[in-house]
């Protein structure tokens, strides 16, 4: 019996159990593979592959809902968990708006992009691992790349429910990266790279070399500068970090509990009206293209702000129902989970200000921030966080600076908004799309 098929029968069982119990439900069953490789000083450090699989069941009886989940497909455990889920159930409050409400959905991702056939070998991939460090070691004051390696994953997942729903998705995914620890003079610096992609041969190693090796070297005598404000340009993967923070800003979920400073907001300026932000289901290279939300919805883009108005959170069928709107098919859920909302592709629309407008003047540009998520109250919108970067003028950078601290509003810091570039980027995560973007002005605590 193939991997598939025996989690599609531990599926029909568990589903049918429910049924029986007078029960309604929807399973996830995912089974991964995965292979990761380091390096330390020209030897391979690790070389780790592991396997797993997990089914998990969501049920909702009497307007009572629970999970549980099993790490094993044998009959017993599988019992286990139903009857630790309609157990707990018994004892959660009633809730009418929690309930399987997606009515026979079958939905398969299809794009070839997701999962491809991978040609590599592991000698191929071995070498790349080895070459990571060495690329960084050879160069002048590198003294050693702390941080490296090579990783590779595939997955298979089926959702299914009681009220007939059954869709599954398949994807392949891969990256690399190195750090670079720079010494000279007494000091030090270290920074990184990361590539990834689909397939072995999208990776790009000699970036994840240079980039860090080169960002290291330029932030070696970074110093604090002046205590005052400054327009900032965070770099895509700083300003991704920061507005994962906030993300709970979006959250139908987060709403509905009370928590969402935004929750009344809707149709209201929440952001300067050079921001516009998309949840979107597809981007040509992406990482999170999903036929399905985790409840068997068809994923589909959602004007999250435009032109500076929130125009929608992000909502699952239990949230739509109880704030009485449409479901945006953002539910989110591992085998492991309950039930909640996640977005997928994040894209804030490209603008119109050139390279040379956006970086006109005097500004800051972060490339890095320590202690984001402790730093950050995503109710308040404070931060005050460590940051390291360059002082700008006119596009080019006059000098380093480290041992700085960047405070202000993530909810004000958005209005205040000086441009928005015109060209799209994205992370190495390959969910977070954005233009550079130039906030008027944040308080740097520095000398």
């Amino acid at each position: 019996m193939t991997d598939q098929n025996a989690l599609q029968q531990a599926i029909d069982y568990v589903l049918d159990s429910v049924k029986a119990h007078k029960a309604d439900a929807d399973v996830i069953a995912n089974r991964s593979n995965n292979f990761s490789l380091k390096a330390n000083q020209g030897e391979l450090d690790e070389y780790k592959v592991t396997s797993g699989q997990v089914i998990g069941v969501r049920v909702v009886k009497d307007q009572r809902t629970a999970t549980s989940y099993s790490e094993s497909l044998d009959v017993a455990s599988l019992d286990l968990m139903i009857n630790n889920a309609l157990i707990n159930a018994e004892y959660s409050q009633q809730d009418p708006h929690q309930n399987i409400s997606c009515l026979d959905s079958r939905l398969a991702t299809i794009e070839p992009e997701v999962y491809q056939i991978e040609t590599a070998t592991v000698d191929d991939k071995i070498a790349l691992a080895l070459s990571l460090e060495q690329g960084v070691v050879s160069k002048p004051n590198a003294t050693s790349a702390p941080y490296n390696g090579f990783a590779e994953s595939d997955s298979h997942v089926i959702l299914a429910n009681t009220q007939g729903t059954l869709c599954s998705h398949n994807e392949r995914s891969t990256y690399c990266y190195a750090y670079t620890l720079y010494e000279k003079d007494g000091k030090q610096a270290m920074h990184g790279g990361m590539s990834s992609g689909r397939l072995f041969h999208q990776l790009d190693p000699t970036y994840c070399i240079n980039h860090g090796y080169d960002m290291a070297q330029a932030l070696l005598d970074g110093a604090p500068i002046a205590s005052k404000h400054y327009s900032v340009i965070f770099t895509l993967s700083a300003l991704s970090n920061l507005f994962s923070a906030y993300g709970m800003c979006l959250s139908g979920q987060a709403a509905m509990k009370g928590i969402n400073p935004w929750r009344d907001a809707l149709h209201t300026q929440v952001a300067s009206p050079l921001l516009t932000i998309t949840d979107t289901a597809y981007v040509n290279g992406g990482f999170a293209i999903k036929a399905f939300d985790s409840e068997g919805f068809a994923t589909r883009d959602t004007l999250l702000i435009g032109e500076g108005k929130l125009q929608s959170l992000l909502h699952n069928s239990h949230t739509a129902s109880y704030f009485g709107i449409e479901n945006t098919a953002n539910g989110s859920r591992s085998a492991k989970g309950g039930l909640g909302v996640g977005g997928s592709h994040t894209v804030i629309q490209a603008g119109s200000s050139s390279e040379a407008d956006i970086t006109a003047g005097e500004y800051l540009e972060l490339v890095e921030l320590q202690g984001v998520h402790s730093g950050a109250d995503a109710v308040s919108g404070d931060f005050s966080f460590g940051a390291s970067g360059f002082l700008c003028r006119d596009g080019q950078r006059v000098q380093a600076v480290r041992g700085i601290t960047v405070a202000g509003n993530f909810y004000q810091m958005i209005k205040e908004i000086d441009a928005v570039g015109n060209q799209l980027d994205n992370d190495y995560s390959r969910s977070f799309y954005a233009p550079k973007i130039r906030f008027n002005r944040l308080n740097i605590a520095g000398k």
